[in-house]
């Protein structure tokens, strides 16, 4: 999609303390939506300087097997908490987008799994299983940045689509914070196959 998409609105803020990963708490304040065009249960964490301009913002997209379970087989658990940790010192938003598996959905996601066991990447390992490299569509991320007043951002990101898609939706992206190259044994394959299929600014050599 491309050009703004429909207005959103803010559905509830709940202030929620956070413990981030190096055992300090903060104060977040999570906010639900409505008017999504998906209709799907998206959620922004503010964090920090509500006022910050242009805010720090992290498009990161759901993955109950790096966020929950601690998986090593990619690297979102990591990303995530780097993200807490980054967004609360500088003041800005976390969206967590509910699209797990690129947006093939969990089963589908370790199915995904078993594929790349068998000797694909993780985007040939979706195209065998029917769906696109990658499916996620970031128009509820610019409904939701709209519906918080923020149409200028710095984004946390080593993905240069989700910038790209940004812009498209009339989001101003004026950099790409990097994130951290987060490197385990288990994981090397699917960051090297992030650099080379989808232009990941990683260096995965280590």
């Amino acid at each position: 999609m491309s050009g703004r998409p429909p207005p959103a609105g803010v559905r509830a803020r709940v202030p929620v303390p956070l413990a981030l990963p190096e055992g300090t708490t903060v104060r977040g304040r999570l906010v639900t939506f409505e008017g999504l065009v998906d209709g799907r249960e998206h959620l922004a964490v503010e964090l920090g300087d509500p006022d910050r301009e242009p805010p720090l913002v992290r498009l990161h997209s759901e993955c109950l097997t790096g966020d929950v379970l601690g998986s090593e087989r990619c690297d979102c658990g990591a990303q995530l908490a780097e993200a807490l940790a980054q967004i609360s010192a500088a003041g800005g938003v976390l969206l967590y987008l509910r699209q797990e598996g690129r947006g093939i959905g969990l089963y589908a996601k370790l199915d995904a799994y078993l594929l790349q066991d068998a000797g694909l990447d993780t985007y040939d390992a979706n195209v065998a299983l029917g769906f696109g490299a990658d499916e996620r569509d970031y128009t509820v991320a610019a409904q939701m940045l709209g519906a918080l007043g923020r149409t200028s951002v710095r984004l946390l990101t080593n993905n240069p689509d989700k910038a790209d898609q940004l812009v498209r939706l009339g989001i101003d992206v004026v950099a790409c914070v990097p994130t951290g190259v987060h490197r385990r044994d288990a994981n090397v394959r699917y960051l090297e196959a992030k650099a080379r299929r989808a232009a990941h600014t990683i260096e995965v050599a280590g």
